[in-house]
């Protein structure tokens, strides 16, 4: 097609035509709107506030339990605990946990770290072990958990683009004015979010492309192996964190001058006092966690503590905040932890929070034995408040959208006609119940539909709920044997929020029984025999417990349903006791066990030896979490007297 002259185009200097005024941008579908403006982050036009819902200072809480410490152990404890700040440790979508966090910590963050999905496409699973032999049951993670490590945002590239830019656009406004962040990825993304961080933060806020080199089997490939990730710098002022860091000497180095600092000069070496090594370049020679490494926790994408502490040594200083927002096998909080660094970390998966709490208790015992300061945690969610924004957002406030997806993912067909208003759906000859999605399901919500399932002639009754009330599946017996049918309650994953999910797993609801063990201590020897009755310590005892299982295939199942029977705590991973709770406040680790890749034994009895300083009655609160993340909590009442 011949060009068309200048004098027959209808551009020209008083009509430019677009395209001359194209800047150099990253374009993806939805950055725009229809009329082109700029689509701003979609956020709740209120901040929804997180809820506490644990608090974890386990060394603390198990010394208050007797009292009994000397002065000196008090004037350590004064010193080796920090009160300045409780750590965070958050479950949800980190867009609208970092909305939340704007409202305290806007300009506060002094250093982020993030590893973020790579949009690799692909599945990660994990090894479940069972009990104290080590058994692996192969478990195919949650959606929840797929969601962070394959490409699950959406429409493909144009999606994940969309989602990071909101994120990191909420990151920078949580950054201090010297703050920085570190974005890791690798080869398939790194070209995109390179300019996608130059486009939030500003080209000449890059400080550093890092090259993370670490050594893989060889194999034989059409092509180089690959053998590195990226770690890209960028600033949010024009000031910066720095503190120098240094890399061991090369043997040659070492072979020529003796490791002393050399000053090179014009005609001659000088060589000065032993040296720190050399300035640390933008190439870091570090293994990945493998085999008996001790660091290991056997989580998708761990990243070992080594890289980490290069991070934040050299862009933060002690008592900095420090957030990572997908946190997931807690690295970057652990080592936070160790070097005296707050921080706040964001998971959207059940296991990432799981894995990553245990992991922390871990460093605080460490830090705790070591006579090293550390400070508590508590863990945090949005709760209703996000199913709340989902229904709004997304459903546009209508009950009935909301029962129809959770129907649609429980794979149950949608009742047209139902006999009851309480039936909702049909899965496999059973009735489906679907509970409103801001409320708790009681025992009396339960017996409702089950009576209402027993008047269609029901045999069995699925009844799906965001949460339920406590010890339901316990007493849910009662109410089978009433109405002559079966009933099972299930969760309702969170998972089914995030857009585009094509499937989730639903957790059957477990049940825990246990048992308050009171042992009266002796008196003291010559006390008079009216005085008050000696003090009494109170332990916890597991009794029962029926572990959360999902739908397997048959054989699996059969299985799984035989050794959740013969041996229900093979499927208890962790477990913790309040002793002193109180309902409607955060749940207070007071006490807790837990199963670790090194040692696979469990207590099914605490060792604390509790005692009050105040009358009774006092509620004790036991958690329990299975070897698929789902907690499992009941309530004891005891009556014991105070300690004299």
């Amino acid at each position: 097609m011949p060009e068309r002259s200048r004098t027959d185009s209808p551009w020209g200097p008083a009509n430019p035509h677009p395209l001359s005024r194209v800047k150099t941008e990253l374009v993806w579908e939805g950055k725009y709107d229809e009329y082109g403006n700029r689509r701003p982050v979609r956020l709740p036009a209120t901040p929804l506030p997180l809820q506490r819902i644990e608090t974890i200072d386990e060394p603390h809480d198990r010394e208050k339990a007797t009292q009994l410490t000397l002065f000196n152990e008090d004037a350590f404890r004064q010193r080796a605990h920090r009160d300045d700040f409780r750590n965070m440790l958050i479950w949800g979508d980190n867009k609208l946990a970092m909305a939340a966090l704007l409202e305290q910590f806007r300009g506060q963050v002094d250093l982020i770290y993030i590893d973020p999905p790579f949009d690799v496409g692909a599945d990660f699973t994990m090894q479940v072990q069972l009990g104290e032999g080590g058994e692996e049951l192969q478990k195919e993670q949650s959606i929840l958990e797929a969601v962070a490590y394959r490409d699950t945002w959406g429409k493909g590239t144009d999606s994940y683009l969309h989602m990071m830019y909101e994120r990191l656009m909420l990151m920078r406004d949580l950054l201090s004015e010297r703050g920085g962040i570190y974005l890791h990825c690798d080869w398939r993304v790194e070209h995109l979010l390179k300019d996608l961080l130059m486009e939030v933060f500003g080209r000449d806020r890059f400080l550093n492309e890092i090259v993370w080199h670490y050594r893989r089997w060889p194999t034989k490939s059409p092509m180089y192996q690959r053998s590195h990730d990226l770690l890209l710098w960028f600033g949010k002022g024009s000031d910066h964190v720095w503190n120098q860091t240094y890399q061991d000497l090369s043997p040659a180095t070492i072979r020529r001058f003796g490791g002393m600092k050399v000053r090179g000069e014009t005609t001659k070496i000088v060589l000065e006092d032993e040296s720190e090594g050399a300035p640390s370049r933008d190439v870091w020679d570090i293994p990945h966690v493998l085999g008996a490494n001790p660091e290991r926790v056997d989580f998708p994408t761990q990243k070992p503590e080594a890289l980490l502490r290069q991070v934040l040594v050299a862009s933060s200083n002690e008592g900095d905040l420090v957030a990572d927002f997908f946190c997931g096998s807690g690295t970057t909080l652990a080592v936070a932890e160790k070097l005296g660094r707050r921080w706040i970390g964001v998971d959207l998966g059940r296991y990432a929070i799981h894995t990553t709490r245990k992991r922390l208790i871990g460093v605080q015992r460490e830090l705790h034995a070591a006579r090293q300061p550390y400070r508590s945690f508590g863990v945090y969610n949005l709760g209703r408040y996000e199913r709340q924004w989902w229904q709004v957002e997304r459903l546009q406030g209508a009950d009935a959208e909301h029962r129809a997806i959770v129907l649609r993912f429980y794979k149950a067909a949608p009742l047209e006609n139902p006999p009851n208003p309480l039936l909702h759906g049909k899965k496999a000859g059973a009735f489906v119940h679907v509970a409103p999605i801001d409320s708790i399901f009681t025992e009396r919500n339960l017996r409702a539909a089950a009576q209402a399932a027993q008047a269609a002639g029901a045999r069995e009754l699925h009844c799906l709920a965001w949460e339920f009330e406590m010890e339901l599946a316990l007493r849910k017996q009662a109410i089978e044997a009433e109405t002559g049918l079966t009933a099972r309650l299930k969760y309702i994953p969170r998972e089914i929020m995030e857009p585009n999910r094509a499937e989730c797993q639903f957790f059957e609801a477990g049940f825990l029984e246990a048992r308050a063990v009171p042992t009266r201590l002796p008196k003291a020897r010559g006390a008079h025999k009216a005085a008050a009755a000696a003090p009494v310590q109170i332990d916890v005892e597991l009794v029962r417990f029926a572990p959360a299982l999902t739908e397997a295939p048959e054989a699996e199942m059969a299985a799984l349903r035989e050794r959740a029977v013969t041996s229900p705590f093979d499927f208890i991973d962790f477990w913790a006791v309040d002793f002193d709770w109180r309902e409607g406040e955060p749940f207070e680790h007071c006490w807790q066990d837990f199963r670790t890749r090194k040692d696979r034994s469990l207590k099914t009895r605490t060792d604390i030896g509790w005692q009050y300083k105040t009358p009774g009655p006092h509620s004790i609160c036991v958690k329990v979490i299975d070897v698929f993340g789902v907690d499992t909590t009941t309530v004891i009442e005891t009556r014991e007297e105070p300690q004299s």
